[in-house]
C-alpha cells in the first residue's frame, strides 16, 4: 500500500511503486482536474504542487510522492489571486492546459509574489497552450502579483 497527502486529505492506495502519480491521482482518487498531456513531462497539462514546488506528475513514481505534500488544482483554493485573476482576464479558450497553468502561476507567485516579466516568462515557458492564450496568462499572473483586480 502506498500512502499519500493529496490536498490535505490521507489516501491509500495499492498500486505498483513505479506507477506514475498522474494516474493514481486521476484513475485511482478521482482528481480529474490533473490532466494527461503529452505523458513525458513536456507540455505541463499534470502540473501539480508537491511540497509546494510545480512538478510534472506524469514523471513522478507514486512511491517518491509517499511522505510529501500534494496539491492539486482541487486543492487550490477558489479564493486564491491566480484563480480569481484567471477568470477576471477570461483567460482560457478550450481550457485543457488551464489547470497545470494555474498550477505553474501558483507556484511561481508562492515564490515570488511580484515576479517580474522575465521571471514569469521563464517559469512558464514550459507549459503549452494549444489555444495560445499566453498573453492572457501573463496579464492574469501580473494581475494576481498587483493583489487585485482591475475593477
Amino acid at each position: 500500500m502506498i500512502s499519500l497527502e493529496i490536498n490535505g486529505k490521507s489516501y491509500k492506495v495499492d498500486v505498483a511503486p513505479d506507477v506514475p502519480l498522474l494516474w493514481v491521482i486521476r484513475e485511482w482518487l478521482k482528481l480529474t482536474g490533473t490532466k494527461y498531456g503529452c505523458g513525458i513531462g513536456m507540455c505541463g497539462s499534470c502540473t501539480i504542487h508537491i511540497d509546494g514546488k510545480a512538478q510534472r506528475s506524469c514523471q513522478i513514481a507514486v512511491a517518491d510522492a509517499q511522505g510529501k505534500k500534494i496539491t492539486t488544482i482541487e486543492g487550490l483554493p477558489e479564493s486564491h489571486p491566480i484563480k480569481k485573476a484567471w477568470i477576471q482576464e477570461q483567460v482560457p479558450q478550450c481550457g485543457y492546459c488551464q489547470t497545470g497553468q494555474i498550477m505553474q502561476a501558483a507556484a511561481l507567485l508562492a515564490e515570488d509574489p511580484h515576479p517580474s516579466e522575465e521571471k514569469i516568462l521563464q517559469a512558464m515557458d514550459g507549459n503549452l497552450c494549444r489555444c495560445g492564450t499566453y498573453s492572457k496568462i501573463k496579464s492574469a499572473i501580473r494581475l494576481a502579483s498587483k493583489g487585485g483586480s482591475r475593477s
